[in-house]
């Protein structure tokens, strides 16, 4: 079992310890700009650091969802290696965002289109269960046919 799930769990791993290291930099930046919680304003470079840290956090459990899904559904590397640069592309998009909010865009855009190919992965692959377990219908077999 749990040789269909490391790839997965160490993706994971490294998402947490992303979040992490997003939240450090809010601490750090609320201390170099002298803003004490529970204040989530300031000069506009402590604000696109703290906006980039909350919508990632926003979008992480989705990612998580999405990434289990397709790796225990539809194929663990595929999933693994789409988490892997949804990662890479949420860290471009927070260094991106501290520096200037149109900097934002582009990793923000692909990280939505790993998202999207996530679901597209764990539809395909649910749906392939529910038709083969209760239907009796393999898909691929036909395919291959």
């Amino acid at each position: 079992m749990l040789d269909q799930i490391h790839l997965l769990a160490a993706v994971t791993v490294l998402g947490v310890l992303e979040q992490g290291y997003f939240f450090l930099q809010v601490i750090y930046a609320r201390r170099a700009f002298g803003i004490s919680p529970p204040k989530i304003s300031g000069p506009p470079e402590f604000e696109r650091i703290f906006r980039a840290q909350v919508n990632s956090s926003e979008y992480f459990p989705i990612f998580l969802a999405l990434l289990w899904q397709a790796g225990l559904f539809f194929h663990q590397g595929l999933a693994a290696a789409l988490g892997l640069l949804y990662l890479y592309a949420r860290y471009c998009y927070f260094m991106g965002y501290r520096a200037s909010s149109s900097e934002r865009l582009t990793p923000i855009y692909f990280s939505s289109g790993v998202l999207w190919i996530l679901i597209a992965a764990s539809a395909l692959g649910i749906l392939h269960f529910f038709l083969s377990h209760y239907v009796g219908l393999n898909i691929l077999q036909l395919l291959r046919a």
